[in-house]
């Protein structure tokens, strides 16, 4: 495993050049540009080769990239992940597996993540605050991480997962709540263990064997005491499993910072988030890549079947409203490790390519707070980027094979270089 910290004491100034930019903005892309950052990581220049500073007489001092034609990109998020669990894995599944083993598969899920293009990764329950430290300490190698820890759920909800005779499958990743003041104090439990977000499930889900993805979740007044809470504890963001519109309503009015899946929502629900200014996180995902017979139980089987359209159908409308829409995948319940096949499946239900990269870049850096620093290939911010064949503009899906994401580099380091065994000098 690659020691992040000896990259750290070696680090130089960065210079990607043959490049074509696309920045994250949302503006045309730039031929012949370069991107160059400083020792520190930050991007000093992004823009046309012909302005762009002097190459430094010492090559020593620069580490240089030459992107051979490619586009190169901001490094990309995914703001709905769980990395502790294999793709299509129980939860139930973890507690059987030495906790050595869960560690170390978890890091080479990590590891797949950053390597498809995902630089930032939010997972919203199951993985311990730790995994963020080792990537901020330099321990391990992988996506920036912020996480929820834990989910919050009632008695019998999406998060549920005991068996009837009270046997606890969830492997730490539940907080049971029942009333606001247990909301309250369930928020407490998962801030003082290290969360960055609050996750609460609004309504049941596809996955849970005792709910509907229509049925309603925490109560309103449980929601509002839950963001009321995290307000009081540094204004940590809530963030809403919300399927069926009701659960998407009761969240919305409880002052939640995003909905993730969404996918019943309809144009209420439409409006009020865009008066409020909250995110849709759709994870296509789970219903373009997320629907296997063979190894799903039949009760989700059949509730995957009977959603999958329904789903289509209002997150295409959500993208012809103007929703606030970041980029998530579920990746456990999608595979992980290709998490930029989102990116086609927004594209597929009517969102230009150029606004798919802006809700994977610069919306979902909004989302989580960081956009000041990710999100785009700007001057100030963070050297986060990716090279990649081919133009996502033409052709989206290219991002969603990890071959085709050539070069990876995290704060001006490179993480995941193909380039030097492919052809430079043309345009692909």
């Amino acid at each position: 495993m690659t020691d992040a910290r000896t990259q750290e004491i070696t680090r130089t100034a960065l210079r990607v050049h043959n490049a074509r930019l696309i920045d994250g903005t949302g503006a045309a892309p730039v031929d012949n540009a370069v991107v160059v950052a400083d020792p520190d990581g930050t991007i000093v220049y992004a823009g046309p080769a012909a302005t762009a500073p002097e190459v430094p007489e010492d090559p020593a001092s620069v580490r240089t990239v030459d992107a051979g034609g490619r586009s190169v990109l901001p490094g990309f998020f995914d703001c709905h992940v769980h990395l502790a669990y294999a793709h299509g894995a129980h939860p139930g599944r973890r507690a059987e597996l030495d906790p050595v083993l869960v560690t170390l598969d978890t890091a080479t899920r990590m590891r797949q993540t950053l390597d498809a293009g995902i630089t930032h990764a939010r997972d919203l329950a199951g993985l311990s605050a730790g995994y963020r430290t080792a990537v901020e300490t330099g321990r391990i190698v992988g996506p920036r991480l912020h996480t929820a820890v834990r989910v919050i759920s009632h008695t019998g909800g999406h998060a549920d997962v005991r068996l009837p005779d009270g046997t606890d499958l969830s492997a730490g990743m539940s907080e049971i709540a029942d009333t606001a003041d247990e909301a309250r104090l369930a928020v407490r439990r998962v801030l003082r263990e290290g969360a960055d977000v609050v996750k609460i499930c609004a309504t049941g889900g596809m996955g849970s064997p005792y709910d509907q993805p229509d049925d309603e979740g925490l109560l309103e007044e449980e929601i509002r005491a839950v963001v009321d809470e995290a307000r009081r504890h540094g204004g940590k963001p809530v963030a809403a499993h919300a399927q069926g519109n009701a659960g998407i309503l009761n969240a919305l009015r409880g002052g939640v910072t995003s909905i993730e899946h969404g996918y019943g929502i309809d144009e209420r629900a439409l409006d009020l988030a865009g008066e409020r200014g909250v995110f849709v996180v759709p994870t296509l995902s789970t219903v373009y890549a997320g629907i296997n017979k063979a190894t799903m139980p039949d009760y989700h089987y059949q509730k995957k079947i009977r959603w999958s359209g329904i789903t289509k159908e209002n997150i295409a409308r959500a993208i012809e409203y103007g929703a606030r829409i970041a980029l998530g995948t579920d990746a456990a319940v999608g595979p992980h490790g290709v998490n930029l096949m989102e990116l086609s499946y927004l594209v597929d239900l009517g969102m230009d390519p150029m606004a798919a990269i802006v809700a994977g870049t610069r919306t979902s850096a909004e989302l989580l707070g960081v956009a000041d620093r990710f999100g785009t290939l700007t001057a100030g911010r963070t050297a986060d980027l990716i090279v990649c064949d081919g133009d996502p503009l033409k052709d989206i899906v290219i991002l969603g094979d990890p071959a085709n994401v050539v070069c990876v580099i995290q704060d001006g380091i490179v993480r995941k270089d193909l380039l030097r065994a492919a052809p430079t000098g043309r345009r692909l």
